[in-house]
Order: structure tokens, then sequence, then C-alpha cells
């Protein structure tokens, strides 16, 4: 039921799960550090430093270049910039629909106080610690942590199904406070939460929502690999 929140959140991984059949083949193979004065790409290929006018050090030695070399090293640390802080801020915003998505239907069928809506807000802010732990934010700089990428898909699908159980739990204890006030049916209103978060695959709006969804991973993936071939290219065109 909750499984959009966890696809949304994944899409940072370097193994996008955005839809039952795509993977996204490409991995980022070390952290990167972007600050005004220069990107940092440190890994198992060394550690490479490139400034905004393509001056390029690699494990502390400053190399000369040529200026074709040079202009491959201003493009990438170019697209490294717009890439990384353009995948924060477009998955936060696809974790902020999906969780509105989600906390439209609740109301519909519980109304505007129900604790599964804190449920669903505190399960978004959690998913944003995650996206965090991938890629930092700090004053100065940018982070992407390429080692947290093996732990936030396990982590996300703990927060997600705990939350669920919560909903599930609060569901419950709301439809019978309301059958004890109303004597309405509760087991006939939790039946209708349930079945309408289950139909939601459904749903036409669901079916848009998911596409959209798809296509943003599909963008994602599309600029990591970009990014990865370019570093490639370079680390080759400097031997």
């Amino acid at each position: 039921m909750l499984r959009i929140i966890l696809i949304v959140c994944t899409l940072l991984m370097a193994t996008f799960v955005v839809a039952k059949d795509h993977q996204c083949s490409v991995n980022l193979k070390g952290d990167i550090i972007i600050s005004k004065q220069q990107i940092q790409i440190k890994g198992a290929s060394g550690n490479l430093q490139i400034t905004p006018d393509g001056e390029v050090t690699f494990n502390n030695k400053v190399l000369p270049l040529t200026p074709m070399q040079r202009e491959h090293a201003v493009a990438y640390q170019s697209v490294v910039r717009a890439n990384l802080p353009w995948i924060k801020q477009h998955t936060e915003q696809k974790l902020v629909e999906a969780k509105e998505i989600l906390d439209n239907l609740v109301i519909r069928v519980m109304g505007q106080d129900s604790q599964v809506r804190n449920r669903l807000n505190t399960l978004k802010q959690n998913l944003n610690k995650q996206i965090d732990k991938v890629i930092e934010k700090r004053a100065d700089s940018l982070i992407f942590h390429h080692q947290q990428l093996k732990t936030i898909e396990a982590d996300s699908r703990i927060l997600v199904n705990e939350s669920l159980g919560g909903i599930l739990q609060d569901s419950i204890n709301e439809m019978g406070r309301k059958q004890l006030l109303t004597g309405s049916d509760a087991n006939q209103s939790l039946q209708n939460l349930l079945g309408g978060l289950s139909g939601l695959q459904q749903d036409l709006e669901w079916k848009k929502q998911e596409n959209n969804f798809r296509q943003f991973g599909q963008q994602v993936c599309h600029k990591i690999g970009h990014m990865e071939q370019l570093r490639i290219d370079l680390l080759n065109k400097l031997k």
C-alpha cells in the first residue's frame, strides 16, 4: 500500500526501483564532494580533484593538461555540479508528491484529524533523512556518499513496514472510536480505507503518477550514466 513512497525514496539509488522491471545498471564508483573551489571524486580509481577552470589534481599531483583534456575536465565537473543537486532536489519533491497522494486519500476516507496523516508525515521525514545520507548538503558543499547506497534500500523498507503497522493500528482504533460515537459500521469504514489504499494502483490518477515516477527514474539513471561515462572518459584521456 505504501510501496510508492519506497519507490520514490529508492529512486536515489544506483539500482533504481522505479518499476517492477526497470533497473538502472550504472553505479557511481566513489564519493563526490562539490564545493565552490572544486569537485572531488574519491574511490577505487584514486583521488581526483577538478577546479571550475579545468585544473586537475590526481592523487595529490597536479597534472599538465592539453587543451582538449582541460576542456573535458571542465565539462565533466560542470555536469556533476548540475546533476547531483538536481537529483537531490527532484527526489525530495517526488517524495512530497507521493506523500500527498496518500494523504489526500486518508482525508477522504478518515477525515482531516486522522492520526494516519501524522504517520505519513513522520514517514516522509524519515525517508528524507535516508536521502540526506546519500546526498548530504552542507553549508559550503554537497557530498554524495556512495557507500550509503548499500543500506538505504533495506533501511527504507524497514521504515515503510514499521509505518504500515502503525497506520493499520491507528485505523482500527479510529474506526472503533467512530463506531462508539456515531454507531456507524467501523469494520466497513476500515475496509473502505484499506480498499482505497490497495485499489490506488487501479486509479487513473495513480497510473498517471506512476508513469511520472517511472520517467523520473529514467531521467536520474540517464544523468548518473552520463556522469560516470564522462568520468571514465576523462581518466582514460589523462593516462
